[in-house]
């Protein structure tokens, strides 16, 4: 994001998890009595009015847009961004010998109010704003998602809804996302995907356009050599929906035929050596060259069984 992307580049990409028979789903499902108490917490919580960021509403005494203060964020429930876990996951950073850890990551549970969705981020900035850039992103980018989920959701069931989702965006800002990010996904013969992936997909996408455009806009982070990668994970039921841009990667541990832990890549690493990827970054008028690493950190989020 920020130097990453260009607003004119399909950055994000989106990507349908195995169903619940494959041997992947299961390192990343519930157990059946996790799954229980998550259900009575929810119903507990709407049954004392809380309702959840979905019941409540984005941003509802913060500005608007979508955004929460940093206080509000820190309050949330199963919003968890220092080192630190739960029954579910777990994180972990580690500042490099050099410089500032510039990562950030993100592991939010019951995320839009949903007891069988998380929602996991690791954001790994680069530039002199980096750190900030990277942060900013950990905070903005999943309510930018919750927002264009629940829209997209809200257009299905009532598709004469014409509510404004694009903040401060102009018409012509919004088409041009529409049109950019409004192919069809390509899927296997055999292949059935979710119903709702198509609304996730798009609300996926168009949260990391906005994204972009807000860092470009940014008063106070200059973006023009700073930037971050972005990989996130939403994990619905037994579902995996993966967004990424740059180079972290997602890497799920599953069990082979001898019960041994081994590692499967989830994502596609955007690197400039690509010849695709280099070629779009110079069709944005980019360049594509090598500079010195001066830092070096490293940052994980790990889904337990």
């Amino acid at each position: 994001m920020g130097a990453c992307l260009s607003t004119q580049s399909p950055a994000a990409a989106a990507a349908a998890g195995t169903p619940s028979d494959g041997v992947a789903s299961s390192r990343c499902g519930f157990s059946s009595k996790e799954e229980k108490r998550r259900k009575q917490k929810q119903m507990r919580e709407k049954g004392n009015g809380g309702g959840g960021l979905f019941e409540r509403g984005l941003g509802a005494g913060s500005g608007g847009g979508g955004e929460m203060s940093e206080e509000e964020l820190q309050r949330t429930p199963g919003r968890m961004f220092f080192n630190s876990s739960s029954e579910v996951a777990c994180l972990f950073t580690q500042q490099g010998k050099k410089g500032t850890n510039q990562d950030a990551m993100i592991v939010w549970e019951n995320f839009t109010s949903r007891s069988d969705t998380i929602f996991c981020g690791v954001f790994d900035g680069h530039g002199p704003f980096g750190h900030m850039v990277a942060k900013k992103v950990r905070d903005s980018l999943p309510l930018k998602l919750c927002e264009q989920w629940k829209t997209n959701t809200s257009s299905i069931n009532s598709p004469q809804q014409n509510g404004s989702v694009h903040g401060s965006m102009n018409s012509e800002q919004t088409a041009s996302i529409d049109d950019q990010w409004g192919e069809s996904f390509d899927i296997d013969e055999n292949g059935k995907l979710p119903e709702a992936f198509t609304s996730l997909k798009q609300a996926l996408l168009k949260a990391f356009k906005l994204m972009d455009i807000e860092l470009k806009l940014h008063p106070s982070i200059d973006c023009f050599c700073s930037g971050t990668t972005a990989v996130t994970v939403l994990k619905q039921g037994h579902n995996l929906v993966i967004g990424n841009v740059g180079d972290s990667r997602a890497v799920m541990g599953t069990r082979d035929k001898d019960n041994k832990l081994v590692p499967v890549q989830l994502t596609v690493d955007l690197k400039p050596n690509l010849p695709r990827e280099a070629a779009r970054i110079q069709q944005c008028r980019g360049r594509v060259f090598a500079l010195q690493d001066l830092t070096r950190s490293c940052t994980c989020v790990v889904a337990k069984q």
